[in-house]
């Protein structure tokens, strides 16, 4: 599957007062009537739980030039938001400025897939963000984008 080149998205939340995310490269659209998007964070994940508890999330799809962020938000143990422009979505979440775009959600059902769980959700807004750049890339290994 390392030669499917796939977007890469940041999966935002908040726990609390706390912003939390992850990195996600498995995310699709699902259906246009109800308008449906899914997404697979990994079992091991200890983002997710987190994520999962606020019930609303932000899929932020991630700009060539976003490299190192994706990167960011992969990290365990660490403040993923460190130097992360973002502000609240209109469902609270956090969409990150530099994106290209964002959708929001509500978590619908989630469905087990050997080490991954399928997440399904329903969109209720999104929006395209001005941008300079395509989108950020992940091909075998490795972070591309269109020049």
């Amino acid at each position: 599957m390392g030669h499917f080149a796939t977007g890469v998205a940041i999966i935002t939340a908040n726990d609390g007062d706390e912003p939390v995310g992850l990195t996600c490269q498995s995310v699709v659209s699902v259906s246009l009537e109800p308008p449906l998007i899914a997404f697979c964070p990994a079992k091991s994940s200890s983002s997710w739980p987190r994520l999962r508890s606020s019930g609303t999330v932000c899929i932020n799809v991630l700009a060539g030039p976003q490299g190192e962020l994706c990167r960011q938000f992969s990290k365990s143990g660490t403040d993923k938001f460190a130097g992360v422009a973002h502000s609240p979505a209109s469902n609270g979440a956090p969409f990150i400025h530099e994106a290209l775009a964002h959708v929001e959600a509500t978590v619908e059902a989630e469905h087990d897939a050997g080490d991954h769980t399928i997440v399904v959700c329903r969109v209720t807004g999104l929006d395209v963000h001005a941008a300079d750049h395509g989108p950020l890339l992940f091909y075998r290994g490795g972070f591309g984008n269109f020049s």
